[in-house]
């Protein structure tokens, strides 16, 4: 039965590090592909196919985007907003400067870490207590 305990702790240990690894390796290379996003302020219209922001962007050009049905819920009532432009492309906005999908792979890639970590603390706490 020991050694059972033994072994899965082992395993945990390695496939927590392991895959934590991994995909913290992958949450990276999201995050240099998702680019740089430049702060601004954007004014927020009413056009016939909903509602549009329009906004100056580093270069003093004009650049506007379709709000999306939860950018639109986040803006309601607003006439400007503070919001994020992709640097070098046109019409590509967002309310935050971090992109979701690279945060929440980063926080799987610390939860497996975590596994890793807590396994191998469990796998040397019962190595001495047998000793």
């Amino acid at each position: 039965m020991d050694s059972t305990l033994d072994a899965i702790a082992e395993i945990f240990s390695w496939v927590g590090f392991g895959l934590g690894a991994l995909v913290a390796g992958i949450a990276l290379v999201m995050y240099l592909f998702d680019g740089t996003w430049l702060p601004t302020r954007g004014v927020l219209e009413d056009a016939e196919h909903g509602r549009i922001v329009r906004w100056f962007d580093e270069d003093g050009g004009v650049n506007e985007a379709h709000l999306s049905h939860e950018q639109e819920k986040a803006l309601a009532g607003k006439t400007m907003a503070d919001i994020f432009y992709r640097r070098g492309g046109r019409g590509r906005m967002r309310l935050t400067q971090g992109s979701p999908a690279v945060r929440a792979v980063a926080f799987l890639a610390l939860g497996l870490v975590a596994l890793g970590a807590v396994a191998l603390v469990t796998s040397l706490v019962l190595l001495f207590a047998r000793g």
